[in-house]
């Protein structure tokens, strides 16, 4: 379920990204609201703290594509020229407790036939072979919002959050009702416990990502 979307910020607004505390685990950021991950803890390279590769083979430029880092005392992810996921795993996160997923992102350059541009996985269970179950938001260059395509036997659902090569350099925030559209998109309820969330940006695609939250159904 689309909540709401397209929401602009101002650079400088100061936002969640100044929440501190990290780790696997969701933290409180204020009353009804759970931080997933607000992207304070890096390692040596900057890369985040707890989150893994999705491709093992190419950890070298996944180390390189993401980077913590800051502007204006706000800390975010920023992914260059990616092409790969990364995710984070065991996060202690009730989707139907917590069922609604906010996060931000700011695209800085999108080549032409990105596709997609950019995109959040939202894992709330795994299937019989323990493979992870999703949910796609995409940043589309081309389909528009609201586009839902379904998923395969190897494939997540995929739905489109966002659309266009604009705004650029401006701050976009995304609120979904994940655990919805999971029972929606797969047909049953998810798992108690949430399996983990991923992020990927495209080949050449230059774009940063914001503070990610959780909280309650109003």
């Amino acid at each position: 379920m689309r909540m709401m979307v397209g929401t602009v910020w101002i650079m400088g607004l100061v936002g969640l990204c100044g929440l501190m505390g990290a780790g696997t685990h969701a933290h409180a950021a204020d009353a009804g609201v759970l931080v997933l991950e607000d992207f304070q803890s890096a390692d040596q390279d900057g890369f985040p703290i707890d989150w893994q590769h999705e491709n093992q083979r190419s950890q070298a430029k996944g180390r390189d594509a993401y980077k913590i880092q800051s502007f204006d005392g706000q800390k975010f992810l920023a992914a260059k020229d990616a092409g790969q996921r990364v995710k984070k795993r065991k996060i202690d996160w009730a989707p139907k407790a917590y069922p609604v997923l906010t996060w931000r992102w700011r695209l800085h350059k999108a080549p032409s036939g990105s596709e997609p541009i950019a995109a959040l996985y939202a894992s709330l269970d795994t299937d019989l072979l323990f493979i992870p179950v999703f949910t796609k938001y995409i940043w589309s260059a081309g389909k528009p919002e609201g586009t839902i395509v379904e998923g395969g036997m190897f494939s997540g659902s995929e739905i489109v959050v966002q659309s266009g090569v604009r705004p650029v350099g401006e701050w976009v925030e995304e609120r979904i009702n994940v655990y919805e559209d999971f029972k929606r998109m797969h047909q049953h309820e998810p798992a108690e416990k949430a399996w983990g969330i991923s992020l990927f940006a495209g080949p050449g695609v230059e774009i940063d990502f914001g503070t990610i939250t959780v909280s309650p159904a109003k």
